[in-house]
This record gives structure tokens, C-alpha cells and sequence, in this order.
């Protein structure tokens, strides 16, 4: 009698009585209801000293616009969260995680990537120190390390204070705590901390 039973729920398996009932649509289904098209904005403004302008998607953002659309891929990905520093450009000489802003919010703005800052044969300074310093391994956060790296000295410089400064009124120097505090927002998984600052203590002190 086991046996019986067991092959004639074996049948009904292998019918696919079951699974379609399971899955068959339910009788005068609304049909889907069709997508439409994502808004787009025209944005103008400078990257690398070159003025672009195309449309986007307005939920693009300016990491994406640079990737995908300029094909300016030395700007990384890493996050995508805001937390490790991979894509970090400078905007109008500040510098951004371009992944956290969209692409619309920068109408005329100057956007300065790795690739503006120099390319072989005309490294910037900053470019070349790294190289000298070894401050990379695998390479990957390195753009964003470097574009971070010329902005903290464009920041000490102004003399805009940090959260080393005992105190605040004080104008800040290049030191290393200093320079480290400041780059605490840019990830190097590989762990090239001291050579990274290595190189901003050549670049900084030639800037002197």
C-alpha cells in the first residue's frame, strides 16, 4: 500500500499538476504597467580644463558621469558608500567623493580627475613623489589618494584647521599627524600609509 502511494505522489509530481498550480497567473491579471522614461538635465562644466557638456540621467552621479560618460576611468569605484576615498576628485579645488554627488549639482564647476593633474612625461608633483615614495601597491585607491594628497596642502596652505590642532586659531602646519589626520578619509587596503606619507612631506616641503 506504501509503495502504491508513494509512486502515484510520484505521478502527480511528475505531471507537473502541482507546480502549476503553484505558478499558473492568477485568472484577469492587470498587465504591467510600462516604465517611464528617466528624466534627464543638460549639464555644463570643466573637467580637466576641457568644457563638456552633455544629459544625464539626473540620478547619475558625477563618478559615473566621469566613468561612463567621459570615459575618465582613472577616478575609481570602491564603496560607492562614501567611505573609502577611491573616488575622490577635486571640485572647484576642493576635493569630494565624487560618489556621493550627482552629476547635476555641478553646473559650471571646474572638476580636476588624476588625469588632470598630469600624465606621463608631465606628472604633477604630487604624482611624481608617489612614484619616488612608493606610495602604492596594487594601485587601485592610488587617484584618489593622490587627488586627496594636493588638496590637504591646498587646505594647510589656506590654513583651514584639522582635527590635530590643539589649537584651532592656530595656523596648521605640514606635519606628519597633521597630514595624516587629514588623509584619514582615503582607504589604502594594501597598507602603504608611511610611504604615502613620505611623499606629501617631499611635495609639502618643496612647496615651503
Amino acid at each position: 500500500m506504501a509503495g502504491e502511494l508513494e509512486m502515484s505522489h510520484r505521478g502527480v509530481l511528475a505531471s507537473g499538476a502541482v507546480t502549476a498550480a503553484f505558478v499558473a497567473a492568477p485568472s484577469g491579471a492587470a498587465p504591467p504597467v510600462p516604465q517611464s522614461p528617466a528624466p534627464t538635465m543638460n549639464v555644463a562644466l570643466e573637467v580637466n580644463g576641457k568644457r563638456r557638456e552633455l544629459d544625464v540621467d539626473t540620478r547619475t552621479t558625477l563618478l559615473d558621469m566621469l566613468r561612463e560618460h567621459l570615459q575618465l576611468t582613472g577616478t575609481k569605484k570602491g564603496c560607492d558608500h562614501g567611505q573609502c576615498g577611491a573616488c575622490t576628485v577635486m571640485v572647484n579645488g576642493t576635493r569630494i567623493n565624487s560618489c556621493l554627488s550627482l552629476a547635476v549639482q555641478h553646473q559650471g564647476d571646474k572638476v580636476t580627475t588624476i588625469e588632470g593633474l598630469g600624465q606621463p612625461g608631465n606628472l604633477h608633483p604630487m604624482q611624481a613623489a608617489f612614484l619616488k615614495h612608493d606610495g602604492y601597491q596594487c594601485g587601485y585607491c592610488t587617484p584618489g589618494q593622490i587627488c586627496s594628497a594636493v588638496a590637504v596642502l591646498a587646505e594647510i596652505r589656506a590654513g583651514i584647521p584639522s582635527h590635530a590642532q590643539t589649537d584651532l586659531m592656530a595656523r596648521p602646519k605640514a606635519t606628519n599627524e597633521e597630514m595624516r589626520e587629514r588623509m584619514s578619509g582615503n582607504i589604502c587596503r594594501c597598507g602603504a600609509y608611511s610611504n604615502i606619507a613620505d611623499a606629501m612631506a617631499e611635495v609639502a616641503g618643496s612647496q615651503a
